[in-house]
């Protein structure tokens, strides 16, 4: 990934030559605390990239890092090390904090998972607070705005009692209005839905859908697969470091741990269009996950003419029937019509994790049967 450069000062924050899609990205951004006990490592050098528009969740152990992440993204901590562009604007470097809290107010709206409401105010006023702290909109115009959003929210009706008043779902509808109230570009939430029952839970997915659907961007620290699988994007993070997506989403039943040693492992290649990447009867010395494109799996048929057998797409894989069995290709797996970006774990490594995880080897073993018997019977047609 090439370094980020400072470009000139606006709005009292550094602005940066970056991709006009991009909303945040961080740059080798790593976080160490210390403490009695000597140094320790949160974040470790890690690289991020998030769209405009895309709706992420972040998931991961107690402990791997993903506050400490959130924390880099919304400003409230420093990294030890790294660049973090959020919205075009490096928020650490030559920023103050008073700055960059006046950025924040403007730019970002954080969701907690305990709402944070101020309890002696009325849901009006805990929505008009970010409004008058970041100087936005003329002041007899925020309780139309914040009335606004309270609609949007569905809780006009409540206006005015206390947060004391409405139920634990009610509150946490209050603190996305609030998030909202400036109208930022990019929405953090924080376990948005762990104190909420699965009817509340959906009810603010689908709040965050719809913002999403309007160009906001949404990144969401979850434990919740249901949510998980409504994202655009799910980062995995262990220990510091975040998972290859396409390591998570190509073998989704390995352990963290597992996929992290996949992720160091992992070569990245690229192949041509129509170039073979695995030659029948060859033996195989890699499993391949598909990062991007397509590959066809060829056959010949007993006049010695080719036929494909399958085509498989990005987050699916192929090399494991040769690996599993300890055999020679039964096939030639080549590009399709376009480049092809794979990510190759060389053949030891694979056999090795496979015999740590037996859940995966069984779903794999399946896999190989299924693709077994498909060329069986496309060998008795030939």
């Amino acid at each position: 990934m090439t370094a980020l450069r400072p470009r000139r000062k606006l709005d009292s924050a550094a602005q940066v030559e970056s991709a006009p899609n991009e909303m945040i990205n961080l740059h080798g951004v790593a976080k160490r605390f210390s403490n009695a006990a000597g140094e320790f490592t949160v974040l470790k050098s890690v690289d991020l990239t998030i769209n405009r528009s895309e709706f992420v969740s972040i998931v991961g152990k107690s402990g791997s890092g993903k506050s400490t992440l959130l924390n880099m993204i919304t400003g409230i901590d420093h990294p030890s090390e790294g660049q973090v562009v959020v919205n075009g604007t490096d928020i650490y470097t030559g920023v103050s904090e008073s700055q960059r809290s006046k950025w924040r107010g403007k730019n970002l709206g954080i969701v907690f998972q305990f709402f944070q409401l101020l309890p002696m105010l009325t849901l009006l006023e805990n929505v008009m607070l970010p409004m008058d702290y970041a100087d936005m909109y003329d002041f007899d115009e925020r309780p139309a705005r914040a009335m606004e959003l309270l609609k949007l929210v569905g809780l006009e009706k409540f206006a005015n009692k206390l947060p004391i008043l409405v139920s634990t779902g009610q509150q946490q509808l209050v603190a996305i209005a609030r998030a909202m109230a400036c109208d930022p570009p990019l929405l953090v939430a924080d376990e948005p839905t762990g104190n909420l029952d699965s009817r509340s839970a959906d009810t603010i997915i689908q709040l965050f859908e719809q913002f999403v659907s309007q160009g906001k961007t949404i990144v969401m620290v979850t434990h919740d697969p249901s949510l998980t699988s409504r994202t655009h994007r799910n980062l995995i993070i262990s220990d510091g470091e975040l998972i290859n997506e396409t390591v998570s989403r190509s073998l989704p039943q390995l352990r963290h741990r597992h996929m992290l040693e996949f992720t160091k492992l992992a070569e990245e290649r690229a192949y041509r269009p129509n170039e073979t990447i695995i030659s029948r009867d060859q033996r195989v010395d890699h499993f391949f996950m598909i990062r991007g494109g397509s590959v066809d799996v060829v056959l010949r048929d007993e006049k010695n003419q080719e036929y494909v057998l399958s085509t498989l797409a990005k987050d699916e894989f192929f090399g494991e029937s040769e690996l599993l069995l300890d055999g020679k290709s039964i096939a030639n797996v080549r590009a399709g019509d376009q480049p092809v970006e794979v990510v190759a774990i060389p053949r030891a490594d694979f056999q090795r994790v496979m015999n740590e995880s037996p859940i995966t080897a069984e779903a794999l073993g399946k896999i190989v049967q299924k693709r077994l018997e498909s060329q069986r019977i496309a060998d008795r047609r030939s």
